[in-house]
Formats: C-alpha cells, structure tokens, sequence
C-alpha cells in the first residue's frame, strides 16, 4: 500500500474520490485497511485547513437547550434564577466559572466554547 501526505488540494480532491470508491470495503481486508489510512490522512488536513470554529457561548446554550427541549426554568439549577438565565441568553451578563462547570457537566456543552467570549464581548 502506498500511501502518501495530502499537500495540495488537488491531492485532497484525489484521495477523496479514492476514498468514495473503497466506501465498500470490509473492515480487516487490504481495502478497508486503505480506507482507513486515507480517511485518517483527510482529517487530518481538514483539521488543518478548514477548522471548525468553536459555537458562541450563548448560541451553544440555545441550541443545547432547543435540541434537549429545554426551557429557561430547566437552566435555573446550572445559572440561577430565571432572570439571572434571561439576562445570560441576552447577553447582558457573562457566564461564571460556576455556571460554566455546570453547564458543561449537565448539559454536555463544551467547556472550550462556554469560556469563550459571547458575540457582543467579542466584538468590542
């Protein structure tokens, strides 16, 4: 099996349209094996060169909260009383360590974008 580093996109374009052709293959033959290498070889340069961008600490919370079916009286445990979680979702006040602990330990949300600045914070 020769298999070589994706350096270009037209190296990327071509081990994509290889990997289209073994999407068949048998796990433990030549061609899963093959598979394999090639799909781990294009992570690796889509992690490089088209990095996915962390959600806003906000937008992760709403969406963490619409996909649970969620309301803001079910925050209240993780932020505080249902004004302190309105005045969180509109922005006006930023999350604490604590709130950002239990909303990643509860909810599942990534802590990496719960400390991040919101979009208003970011932007000034």
């Amino acid at each position: 099996m020769v298999v070589k580093p994706i350096k270009t996109k037209a190296d990327y374009q071509a081990v994509l349209k290889e990997i289209e052709t073994l999407m068949d293959a048998k796990p433990r033959t030549p061609q899963g094996d093959r598979l394999e290498v090639l799909v781990t070889l294009v992570e690796a340069y889509e992690a490089k060169h088209y990095p996915l961008d962390l959600p806003d600490p906000v937008e992760a919370i709403k969406y963490a909260m619409e996909s649970k079916g969620l309301t803001v009286k079910d925050l209240e445990p993780m932020i505080g009383r249902t004004n302190r979680v309105y005045e969180i979702l509109n922005r006006k006040r930023p999350l604490t360590l604590k709130m950002i602990w239990e909303l990643h330990r509860k909810l599942g949300i990534p802590a990496e974008s719960l400390v991040r600045p919101s979009g208003k914070a970011r932007a000034a």
